[in-house]
């Protein structure tokens, strides 16, 4: 139910006379009610409208910068690197890896703002998983080359050997110089070279040998190897115990000296079931065409030698095929600018 508001007139003689009712019509407030109600509402989508735009520019400032793909040992995302560079720079760290097993990785960008090069390096780490899984043997020479601050990043592993102190005297001592001159490459390649002595005389365990199963390079003398075997050293098992049997003995002998040698159960098996499938078919198209059998076992062994595999040459690059170990990280290493 609406009551009318009432007012108050006074007399003449400043005394209060009985209230009178101030009316006003219904209509008359509806309208006003809705006039401010609306111009309420405005003023909150307004507001809503100003805070919601502020608040997308202000993180889209302050977004981080994306951790770049690991394409290889070095990522250079600023083109500071010439390729012939980035080359030699690959294949030493693969050398190293081969011999050591720890794994070292460059990666030049050009700012890591709004973050530190601390915080933007250690998600780096944890994203890669440079160095081996338990062993945590990684490191990673981060460079933000507009910002002009690097990074030595150490694995749990390293920190023993690669201090907080050594990498700080590395950074200052061996890049830093360099690259006040332009000589990016030279103090990279420099300060890895120090990084890779330090970590030399670190005792850690010995590395176990892997196949780089995207190199054909690789897994080429692997099948030359099982290709000769199936044929020339099968047929002394096939002789003995029969095609089938003696195709199964060949495969199981090539599958576990290859386990035995390269550390791979799946290569190894792969490399078996290989060797079974060449025995035994070479000795069934013997059976089909005994006149003929030793022109075509001639004419495989031929073919192998003719340099088909092994036409390709070594190449430096990592060709997207390099992956982190696994490895572990908790913040160690130095920072430094020029």
């Amino acid at each position: 139910m609406l009551v009318s508001p009432t007012t108050v007139i006074p007399r003449e003689g400043g005394e209060s006379s009985t209230p009178r009712p101030l009316r006003i019509s219904l209509a008359s407030l509806e309208y006003w009610i809705a006039r401010s109600s609306r111009a309420m509402t405005l003023s909150v989508w307004r507001a809503v409208f100003v805070a919601a735009l502020l608040f997308a520019f202000a993180s889209s400032a302050s977004a981080d910068v994306a951790i770049p793909e690991l394409t290889g040992r070095v990522v250079d995302q600023t083109g500071t690197l010439s390729s012939s560079e980035t080359a030699a720079l690959s294949q030493k760290l693969r050398d190293f890896e081969t011999r050591k097993g720890s794994q070292i990785a460059v990666l030049i960008v050009p700012t890591t703002q709004p973050e530190t090069i601390e915080q933007f390096s250690i998600r780096v780490a944890e994203a890669w998983k440079i160095g081996r899984k338990r062993v945590d043997d990684g490191a990673i020479l981060v460079v933000a080359k507009n910002d002009r601050h690097l990074r030595i990043e150490v694995g749990y592993g390293l920190e023993g050997a690669l201090t907080d102190v050594t990498s700080r005297r590395i950074i200052d001592e061996i890049i830093t110089p360099k690259f006040r001159t332009g000589d990016f490459g030279g103090g990279i390649s420099d300060g890895v070279d120090r990084m890779i002595r330090v970590i030399d005389g670190e005792p850690l365990p010995v590395p176990s040998p892997t196949v780089n199963f995207g190199n054909l390079d690789d897994l080429a003398p692997i099948f030359i190897v099982t290709l000769f075997a199936s044929i020339g050293v099968g047929g002394f098992f096939r002789a003995m115990l029969g095609r089938l049997l003696g195709s199964l003995v060949t495969g199981g002998i090539i599958a576990g000296l290859t386990w035995l040698i390269l550390g791979s159960f799946a290569l190894a098996m792969a490399v078996g079931a290989l060797g079974f499938i060449i025995g035994f078919v070479a000795d069934l198209f013997s059976a089909i065409t005994p006149g003929t059998g030793r022109s075509r076992g001639g004419s495989w062994s031929s073919g192998s030698s003719s340099g088909g595999w092994s036409s390709g040459s070594s190449s430096s690059s990592d060709s997207g095929s390099f992956s982190g170990g696994g490895g572990s990280f908790g913040g160690g290493g130095a920072s430094g600018s020029w």
